[in-house]
Formats: structure tokens, sequence, C-alpha cells
């Protein structure tokens, strides 16, 4: 057979020396018999034997090749009976999957045609080989563990959107989802999948069954009589729902668990090719092992793994003639994986340090010399993605000694340097999802993972509260728990020293990719990886809603601890070597990054608002304060750029569209063909046109969209422009002058540091709050279990069958948590361990660090990215709340400090003016609202400066018109309950019997008032005689409409509840039906803290606008008692209902915060005081004294008497919350009641009948009072005061209303 080597079409290194017998002698060449020993060492014959040396062709350099050709020849016969082997299939030798005609639905393809990702409800695909005798195996590699059925299928299937694999006759499935087999009918059958596993997929014609096995390991026979006869051929095929991935190995690659005896891959794997391979890295092994001792003249076993090329021409000749023939073959993936990777492999087994072992970079120096550079990329390109396919597929053992082992050779090849940079320019993120080497999986099955061995003992907390929280009470451990905890922890530390391993081998591939001092043959590693981290960050930040193209969130938490640590790793480095710059602990990101331009932030919004707008409104401060000058060319060119976006993307789109065969719904659409599988590579290179015509017809999706860099691509940057050099600042140029000039880090440093701020905000932080869900199915089961052991105890003996089921129910509660346990302890270790909590908490500082150095910039600040302010927020709320259960954040160094000056920021930044961002400024209110709820961080606001609490406590008390007031109002509300009237609760007592969805919300803590921001709000409101009238009107109007609405609500709920037919109220029409009441008590809440802290805004009458407030807050409290307590006894008919959704409606909150604010002005105040408010109160005609009656239960409203459907019915009295009111408050009401009582008979005995010409002509209400310029007309003052709150017209001719004098009828009138 000839080489393929020698009959390449490519042009070759020729390495074969000339026939001159001189030339020997000149090139160092050891002499022919030395030469021939050693030639036939290194080319031994198949069988390994040797012939006599008599009987040995002479061996030289000039005959080697036509010697190679003959070794390489033997044995090759396999390809001759390739047609034997092939007999009980049909179809293309090349298996792939048909994207032509054996598809349903909307799909995307690799090029390769063996990855697929769904993209309609249920699509569905099949190969293009079929088979109908013999034994057929192929692989399916689970990207994603959600809805898949994997399996067979006959020509005559045919699928639709609802139905897919195993829904029709002659197609067989399996379903590791729902854990069932699916033909037509299904029943239970196999494991449940994971990302990460692997399906392989059997079936045996001869005796007509079908079996699957998972991960190497036999599920049993799923399928047994299957259809068999003429014209009964079986495809492999998947039906899978929407966004759900999976690649097949149909036998392109050796196959991960082979070992099925009899059963062969659908595609034959290239022997001939693979029995040369063997051949070759055999002679390469022996050319390795063998040495020459010229001196001696004779050949020596030498020690491998410490071989050296060291210049010798023999061997490097030798070499030549092999890699002649060795290359090519490096090019087919099937060869590199099953040859080449097991080689590289097979030298790293003996274990220590990959230091130890040089004979890997020996070999990547012979391949990057002997080898055509195309080869060597190709073959680079192959490995590493053959060792990321088996480091993300391997299954989870308990030393995790696969994933170390794929590892280990990933940093061997990396320390290469050359190999490095070629695979960081071209290879690990634009070909290969590279970001999977940094992610340890979590194993579904904890059996096969090894974890009963590592963690025998389980363990998990049994002390909760009815709320479903750990009991904050210290409850003695018994002597059996303690045992269990410690034993559970010892599991959980010999678990986390083994993760350990994997994560210090994932740190030193990064420590390898920011190396900077590899600055041989072109750029720094460092300044590769920067550019290409940017092109990452920018993919996943500009395509959010394309999930082909974002790279994985749990993928992402991973890769941000490693990068993490690599980065504090050279930031220290950095700062032992130069001492004046700053320490990882003291890092930040320096303002000048946000908008000079050297850092690309893509589309990202800025605080201010969009970039190519605040270059042009702040260019002048731009010049000013940093020296950066906008040139207005680009302001120009930015602006039409944003215009013309869209035309240029559809032409964009259109330039790129190429011929396809599926043009129509149902088409399969192709991508690149250097994509792998839809795990390992890039969807976002490209979409085909028919995909983006289908999903989004106005504009283009992903890599065709065109990307707008305002200044230097990424691509384009050098060192330098990162760096910078004499005198050129680099990262840094445009300090502002509030800015220290003090050396940082190296700017390369500062770049990394904030793509780690972006990547926990793209989607970490998601990630983080979505692992917690097992945490929470841990303390429900444990819940369950303690309810069910409590049961049993309580069990009558005679009740056997109770009993035997109860037991029952123990035991499964029991297996689960074993399993959430021992599951729970390994997302413990690799996401919410303390090193992990402690990276968290250092980005929550850098972030904080950032802000502070942002912020004294003045209008820059509108520069920086939304993103800070939105990582310090949530990475607060995740050392709160996600690792609370296994670390407290208490223990943090310089937490207090840190604590205040995160509430300094919030305290500032929710009212800043230079914030635009509707969005970033409700998070902001949303995370000071959230922020008083707790006792820890609300003594951290009472710690910032006061000054910047009064500014914070004045821009609260702002009026509400206009901007988020209900979060306003909340704040406001937590610094006040505990202080109110009856206002001391958690949650409201007709809920104390029910369970809350989550015990952990800010709503449900216990009070926790704050007496010195209430002192700063009082402060505010004596002093500024307009602040609080303005203030006090809103929170007025509001209440006004947020209780119409409440009304207007219930009263529809009612007439639904009332008619005959059945019927359903919408539940989002409950749900702001609630919201309108809980605003309503909240709003009135805050009117009690007014009068409490300030009663002289409404009874001091000096002040000009106390008068109407007393008279408008009057008028607040007949409508609230009267629409609670009247309305046909409406409010209580719903109550009554019970309806879902409407659990906070009840009498107690909103008669509660009335009678407080009753008792405040008319008990709790000066008699002065008292006697306005009670003139006033009496003054309105609709006031009805019973209503205060009802209050304590002493009397009812008539209208309520009337519709009181039985005698025995109870009805509200604040007697009933001795709990929640005390006997002081209680007094204070019957105080309040007499007084009320007192008062109103001596009005009625005192008040003259006034005739109805004397009566404000508005209100029919109180007398005429006051008299308008210039028109004459006249109402009474409340009604014209209230007017020209909002109107300056005259109620009756229209005319301006220059001013109103007080009016006294005339005496002889």
């Amino acid at each position: 057979m000839t080489s393929r080597g020698a009959g390449t079409a490519f042009s070759r290194k020729n390495y074969r020396l000339s026939t001159e017998p001189e030339k020997s002698k000149v090139t160092g060449i050891v002499n022919s018999r030395l030469l021939n020993d050693y030639l036939h060492r290194v080319f031994t014959s198949a069988d390994g034997n040797q012939p006599a040396a008599a009987y040995r062709k002479h061996l030289t350099f000039q005959n080697l090749q036509e010697h190679l050709d003959r070794l390489l020849a033997e044995e090759n016969g396999s390809e001759d009976g390739r047609d034997q082997v092939a007999e009980g299939r049909l179809g293309p030798s090349t298996v792939v999957l048909d994207h032509t005609s054996g598809f349903e639905g909307l799909l995307l393809v690799d090029d390769d045609l063996l990855g697929v990702i769904g993209h309609s409800n249920f699509g569905s695909i099949r190969a293009t080989t079929c088979v109908y005798k013999g034994k057929w195996i192929y692989e399916v590699l689970i990207s994603s563990q959600g809805l898949m059925q994997i399996g067979w299928c006959t020509l005559n299937c045919r699928f639709n959107q609802e139905e897919g694999v195993g829904d029709t006759p002659d197609s067989y499935a399996y379903d590791g989802n729902r854990v069932r087999k699916w033909n037509v009918t299904t029943t239970n059958y196999g494991k449940s999948w994971a990302a990460g596993d692997i399906v392989s997929c059997l079936i045996d014609l001869d005796e007509g069954t079908i079996a699957f096995c998972l991960n190497g390991i036999s599920l049993g026979t799923a399928f047994d009589n299957i259809t068999r006869g003429a014209g009964m051929a079986y495809f492999p095929a998947i039906s899978l729902s929407f966004k759900e991935s999976v690649a097949f190995n149909f036998g392109s690659r050796p196959l991960r668990y082979p070992l099925v005896e009899g059963y062969r891959p659908l595609q034959d794997p290239p022997v001939a090719d693979l029995v040369k391979a063997r051949k070759l890295l055999g002679y390469l092994k022996n050319v390795i092992h063998i040495g020459i001792d010229v001196t001696e003249g004779k050949l020596v076993e030498k020690d491998t793994s410490m071989w050296q090329l060291q210049g010798e021409p023999t061997v490097l000749i030798t070499l030549a003639h092999i890699f002649n023939y060795f290359s090519p073959l490096m090019c087919k993936v099937y060869l590199v994986e099953d040859v080449l990777m097991t080689f590289l492999l097979s030298i790293l087994e003996r274990g220590g340090a990959v230091e130890a072992h040089p004979l890997i970079q020996q070999l990547l120096d012979l391949m990057w010399l002997l080898m055509e550079e195309y080869e060597v990329h190709e073959c680079l390109k192959q490995l590493l993605m053959s060792l990321l396919r088996a480091y993300r597929f391997s299954p989870i053992i308990p030393d995790l000694g696969l994933q170390i082992h794929y590892l280990r050779l990933t940093i061997a090849v990396l320390k290469h340097e050359k190999s490095r940079k070629y695979l960081l320019s071209n290879v690990l993120f634009d070909v290969l999802r590279s970001v999977v080497f940094f992610y340890i999986k979590s194993p579904l099955r904890v059996e096969e993972a090894g974890l009963q061995e590592l963690i025998p003992t389980t363990w998990w907390p049994n002390r909760f509260t009815k709320e479903g929280k750990e009991s904050k009470e210290v409850k003695e451990e018994s002597a059996e728990e303690r045992l269990r905890r410690r034993a559970y922890e010892r599991g959980c530390q010999r678990l986390k020293k083994r993760i350990e391993v994997v994560e210090g081998l994932q740190v030193q591939i990064l420590k390898l990719l920011l190396n900077n001092k590899d600055r041989g043959g072109g750029e720094a590693s460092r300044y590769i990886f920067l550019n290409k981290f940017r092109k990452f960050l920018q993919e996943n930040a500009s395509n959010r809603g394309n999930l082909t193209v974002l790279c994985p969130p749990e993928y992402m938490v991973c890769f941000l601890h490693r990068l993490i640590a690599a980065l504090r790793f050279f930031w220290d480095g950095h700062k032992a070597k130069t001492p004046a710059t700053l320490s990882s602990e003291e890092a930040y990101v320096p303002p000048q990054l946000f908008y000079n331009g050297k850092v690309d932030y893509f589309d990202l919004q800025r605080l201010g608002g969009l970039l190519s707008h605040l270059k042009k409104t702040l260019k002048d401060d731009l010049a000013a304060k940093a020296n950066v000058l906008i040139d207005p060319a680009e302001l120009q060119a930015v602006t039409m750029d944003d215009l013309d976006e869209d035309e240029e993307s559809a032409t964009s789109a259109a330039q790129s569209q190429r011929p396809s065969a599926a043009l129509a719904i149902g088409g399969a659409l192709a991508r690149p063909g250097w994509l792998s599988s839809p795990t390992l590579g890039r969807a976002n290179r490209f979409l085909s046109t028919a995909a983006v015509s289908l999903m989004n017809p106005r504009r283009p999706l992903g890599g065709l969209e065109k990307i707008k860099v305002r200044t230097l691509s990424v691509e384009q940057r050098t060192e330098e422009d990162i760096e910078g050099s004499h005198g050129n600042e680099g990262l840094l140029l445009g300090r502002p002058p509030e800015e220290p000039d003090q050396p940082i880090t190296e700017n390369s440093l500062l770049e990394i540091l904030d793509g780690i701020v972006m990547m926990y905000n793209l989607s970490v932080h998601q990630q983080l709050g979505k692992m917690v869900g097992v945490s929470d199915d841990v303390n429900e089961y444990a819940m369950a279990l303690k309810d069910t052991e409590e049961k049993i105890s309580r069990c009558p003996k005679r009740r056997r069958d109770i009993h035997e089921e109860l037991l029952k129910s123990q035991k499964v509660f029991s297996e689960k948590l074993n399993h959430l346990s021992r599951r729970l302890a390994w997302i413990n270790v690799t996401i919410y361990s303390k090193e992990k909590m402690q990276d968290i908490y250092w980005l929550l500082r850098v972030c904080i660090r950032t802000i502070e150095h942002g912020d004294r910039t003045g209008s820059l600040f509108a520069f920086m990215p939304e993103f800070y302010l939105s990582v310090a927020m949530n990475s607060y709320s995740a050392l709160k709340n996600y690792f609370s259960p296994v670390n407290s954040m208490e223990e943090l160094p310089g937490y207090e400090e840190t604590l205040m000056r995160l509430a300094a920021i919030l305290a500032k930044h929710f009212a800043d003016s230079r914030i635009v961002g509707t969005d970033i400024r409700d998070s902001l209110m949303q995370a000071l609202a959230s922020y008083v709820c707790y006792p820890h961080s609300l003594r951290a606001v009472e710690r910032i400066p006061e000054e910047q609490r009064i500014s914070m406590m004045k821009n609260l008390l702002a009026p509400y018109e206009q901007r988020p007031w209900a979060q306003t109002n909340w704040i406001l509300v937590r610094l006040w309950r505990g202080c109110g009237f009856g206002y001391r609760y958690t949650r409201l007592p007709h809920l104390l019997k029910t369970k809350p969805e989550d015990a952990s919300l800010p709503s449900l803590q216990k009070p926790c008032p704050s007496t010195l921001l209430q002192r700063h709000m009082a402060d505010l409101l004596r002093s500024d005689r307009d602040l609080a009238p303005s203030f006090l009107n809103s929170v007025l109007n509001q209440l006004n409409w947020a209780f119409s609405e409440f009304i207007g609500m219930i009263q529809e709920i009612q007439q639904a509840a009332e008619r005959l037919e059945r019927n359903f109220v919408d539940s989002r029409q409950l749900k702001v039906c609630a919201t309108c009441f809980d605003l309503s008590v909240s709003l009135l809440r805050v009117l009690e803290m007014t009068v409490t802290l300030a009663p002289e805004i409404f009874l001091d009458w000096s002040r000009p606008s106390s008068e109407l407030l007393l008279r408008r807050l009057a008028q607040v409290f007949r409508e609230r008692l009267d629409g609670v307590l009247a309305e046909r006894n409406l409010f209580d008919r719903v109550v009554n209902l019970r309806l879902p959704g409407l659990e906070s409606v009840d009498h107690y909150p909103i008669l509660v915060a009335v009678t407080g604010i009753l008792v405040r002005l008319l008990v709790d105040t000066d008699v002065q005081g008292a006697e306005r408010a009670t003139a006033v109160l009496l003054a309105d005609p609709c006031f009805q004294l019973r209503s205060i009656q009802y209050l304590l239960g002493h009397a009812e409203p008539s209208a309520l008497a009337a519709a009181a459907p039985a005698a025995d019915k109870r009805h509200f009295s604040l007697h009933t919350y001795t709990e929640y009111i005390s006997v002081e408050e209680l007094a204070k009401v019957e105080k309040m009641l007499s007084h009320l009582s007192e008062e109103s008979k001596q009005a009625a005995a005192t008040t003259l009948p006034t005739s109805e010409e004397d009566l404000c002509p508005i209100c029919y209400a109180h007398p005429i009072s006051a008299i308008f310029r210039p028109c004459s007309h006249k109402s009474c003052k409340a009604c014209i005061n209230q007017h020209l709150m909002n109107n300056k017209d005259c109620f009756f001719c229209k005319a301006t209303i220059t001013g109103v004098d007080d009016f006294t009828k005339p005496a002889s009138s």
C-alpha cells in the first residue's frame, strides 16, 4: 500500500538525505553499522521480532522510506474487507444527521452534522444511515438534562411538533428526563440523566431487542420483539424540546463505552489509518526509548520521562521520516483522540507534578518543527476538542481521577508557549466553549459519584420554627445528633479536599493563560487572553435572549471563582515586586476606564444614559477634568451609526445569506464546521437567515448583527495600548484630579477585574440563587420527616394500617434526605464554601471602592456602567441570603465597615440626579428598603455620617408624585414599625396559622425601628415649612387614590361572588386589590408616624397649612372608617370570602392604623391641640361616633346590625387582640371615646341651626367663611384651600383668584 504521507497533495517538507556517501560525514551522522542497528531497533516489524543481523537488510536514511512503506503496508488487508463489515447497514459510510429530509421542526445543527439544538416545541431528526441486521450501537452526549426522547425509528415514522420518537409505531425511545421508555405507550425505565452523561443506544436485530446504557452501565432491555422483516430498517433518531442540546457519536470518534460485546458502531473506524498511526507511534516511542552512545559505539536504553532531543542529527532525521507519515494522520479527529491523546495521557499516568514530565513539551517542539503549520494547527485543535469533550462527559468518581487526568494533560499542552498562543488566538474562545474546563459538574446520582463512600453518615438540621426557618433558640443537641453531625462534617471535608485538587488545576490553566512574560515570538499570552475574554463577555452581554450563544450560568460561576483566584495571584505578585502599588485587598477599577474609550462596554447602559448622549452633554467636563477631547466628527458618526443600526444589520444579514435546503418552516439550520457539538462549540458565529426570518422577522439575531465599536476594536489592541509606555498611560488615560496619583497594579489586571464584575452581573448571581433550592428541599423534607415521626409516636397501637403507612412515609423521607444531604454537601463545597463566600465578599468590596472613587469625579460618575451598582447590591444579597446556611457573613473581615459603606452608597445614590435609568433607580430604592428591614444593616445606616443621613431622609420626604413612592413609603414604614399603635407584629394575627411562602422575606422580619432616623425626620418636618405640606399632601393624595381603587375592586369582587353562575375572579385583579389595601395601610402608618413625631404640623395653626392638613386628615379618618364599616357590609363580606390572593385584607391592620392617628391627635397631645383636633373632627357632618364605638365592640353601626346574619356573629373589637395591643393603648382608646362622646354632646347642644343660604355651596357641610378676590364668590375655607392646591380658577366664574379673605356674616343679617 502506498503511504498516504508520501502521496499527499500538500507541499511537504523533505527530510531525505542526498545519496552522496560523503554527506554523512559532514552532517554528523553515526557510522553505518551503528545507524543500521539503530534503525532496525526503531523500526521493528509488526510481530516485534527482529531477524538475525546476517539476514537483515542494511538500513540507511537512503532506503528508510522504502522500508517504512513496506512496514506500514503489512496487515492492512482490513481495508479490502470493509464491504463485509458493513453488512446489515444501509447508507453512507460516514454517518451524520439527515439535515435535508430527515427532520421535523426547527433545529440548529452543527456543520459536522453531529450536534443538534432544539429550536421549536418538539423537533425531531434522524441519521442518514439505517440498519436491518446485526448488533449496532451509537452514543449520545447529553448536554442538557431536559425533555428528550432518544432511540430508533423507521423511515415510515411521521413526527410533528407534539409527537416524536417513541410516540409512533415502530419507533422506540428512552427519556431520562421523565425516566420512562416510549413506544406509543410509556412505562417506567432506567435512571434520570444529567448534563454530562452519555447514553448508549443498542439495537440487536437478530434477537429483536433494544437496550440502553447510561455512562456504560446497562439499564436493561427496554424493548423486545421489535418489528423486523422485509422493508424494516431502523435509523438512530431523537426528539427534543426547545433549548435542549445533544451531540451524537456514530463512530466518527472512539466510543466512550465500547465494552458491549458483539455490538458495532454505525460508522466503521478508520482501521487502516488506525493501524498505521499505532505503528508510527510505536516507532516514535522506540526513538524516545533508545539512545545512541557515540563514544562507546552502541545503543543504550534511556529514561523516557526525561528524554530530550539535544540536537542529535541521527535522531532528528529518524523522527523526520516518522513524522512524514504521522503528520497527515494527526489531522483526523479519530486518530488524535485514540492514538495521540491516549499516548500523552499515558505519559502523565506515572504521577507527580506536570513539570516532572518534560517529554510532552519535547513532543510539542517536535510537532512544530517537523509538521506543516496547518497540520499542527489542526492537530492541536482536535486534541483540545477531545480533551474538552473527555473532561465534560467523564462520570464523577470518588477521587475525581478522570477530571484530574484530563486537566493535567491540558496544563501540559498549554505549558508549551507556542501551542498556548496558537490555541489562545484561534481555538480556546473562538472554536471551543473552553469555559467548560473550569466547571465542576454536580452529580445528580450521588450513588454513582461515590458520595456514599465519602460521606457515609448523613445529617441535616432538625430544629425548625412553624415558619420553616431554622430555630434561633439554642437547644441542647443530643449525643447521637452530635456524632452524626461531626461524621457528616468530616465527610464534607474529605470531599472538599478532593474538589480543591481539581480547582487548583483549573487555576493553573488560567495562570498559564494570564502569563505576561512569554513575549517570545509575539504578544504575551495575557494580552491575547484579554482580547478574547472581552469578546466572550460581549457575546454574553449582547445576546441575552439567544441561548445558543450564552455561556451556561453554572459554567460562569466556576469560571468566576477560578479567575478571581488567578487574578489575585498575579495582583499580589506584582505588589510584592512593586511595593508602591495596591494589594488585591484594596483593589478597585479607576473611573477613567469608563470614559476614556480604552475599554469597550458594548451597548451596556451607563448610569447617566447612553454613551453617545453622555459624550455630547459632558464633553466640556471631560475636557476640563480629564483632559479628554471628544472629536465632533466621532460624535456625529456615533449618532448616525445609532440611527442606521437596523438598516446595516439587515444589509449584513442579506450579504451573509447562503443557499440552504431548509428555507421553510421545519428547516434544519446549519452551523459552522469548526463546531464539534452544542456543548463544546459556540453557536453565535452564524445563524442561517431561514432561522432569523422565522424567529425574529424584523431583526437578525446573534452574530448577524454588526457590532458597533466606538473606539479601538478589541482585536486591534496591543500590549502598549493596554499597559502604556513612555508617558502613555494606556488604559488609565484621562485621570481626573480627584483620583490619587498612585499606581494601582498592571493595567491588564484592571481590565480583567472589570470583566469579572461584568461576569457576575451577567449570570452568576442568578445561578447562586437557583442552587439554594437544594437547601430549601432539605429543609422541607426534614420538616416532613419530623412531622411524620411525631405522628408515629402519637399513632394508636390498634391502628396498624395507619402505622404502616406512616413508616413507609418515614422511609421515603429518610432516603430522600440521605440523597439530598450528600448532594447538598457537594453544592456547598463547589458553590457555597467559605472560600467562595470570600470571593463574592471581595467582589463586593471592589465594587464599593469603585463606586466611591467614581462618585468623587462629580458629573463624570454618569459614565460608570450600571452593572457596578447592580453587582454591589446583588453580591451583598447573595452573601446574606445564599451563603448564610453554611457560613455567616458576620465572620468576614471588615464586615461592619463594609456594611456601613454600602449603606452610604444606597443612601446617597437612590435619589442621585446623575443616575437616570429607571430600573437602576428602582433597584437602589428596593435595596435600601430591604436594608432597613434587618437590625444589622439598619444599624449600618445609622452609622453613616450625619449629613448623609439627613440628606437621605430629606430625599425620602420629597413629594411622592413622579417617582416610585411605594418603595419610599415602605422605607418610612419600616423605620416606624415597632413604634406605632398595635404595630409590633411580624405577621398579621389572622395569618399566624398559615405558613408563609418565604419566611426570609424582608416584610416578615421582626420590627426594628430607628429612633435616630425618626428624629431626623421630625427635625426636617419642623424646620422646613415648605417640605411638610408638600410631603403630607402627596401622602394624602396617594392614600385617597389607593383606597378608592381598593373599594372599587372589592365591589367588583363582591358582585362576581353574588352571581349564580360559576365564575372566577382574575388572580391579577385580586393581587392588585391586595396591593392597594397594603398601600393604604402603609400610607396611614406614615401619617401616624408624622403625627407622632411632629404633631405641630397639624395642630399649630400659626403655620400656613396646618388647619388645611388637619381637615384633610379628619376627612381621611372618616372615609377610611366608613369604607371599612359601611358600604352595605361590603368589606366584611369580601374578607369572609378568604379568597387566595386577598390574605392580607382584614379589619385589624387598617382600623388599628386609623386608631393610632386618632389617639395621637386626641389623647397624646396638649389641651389646645386636642381641642382643635376634636373641633375639626366633630365639624365634619359625616363623622359618626358609632364608628369609634365599633372599634371597642361597644356597639355596632346600624348598617352592620341590619345585615348581620346571625346573633352570635363575632364582630371586630380591639379587646380581642391583647397580644398585639397593650393595656395602656386600650385605655387611651377608651379615654378617646369618652372624650369624643362628651364633646359631641356639648357641640350638639350649643350648635345653632344654620340656614341653607349660609352653608358652603361646594360641600354643604360647613358655614361660609371665605370670600375670593376679585370675583367675591364665597365658600368655606376648607374647600377653597384644597381647591387652590391644584387650581387657581374660581369654582363658579373661572376667574383667576388673586387672594382669599375671611368672611363674616353681617350682624344685621
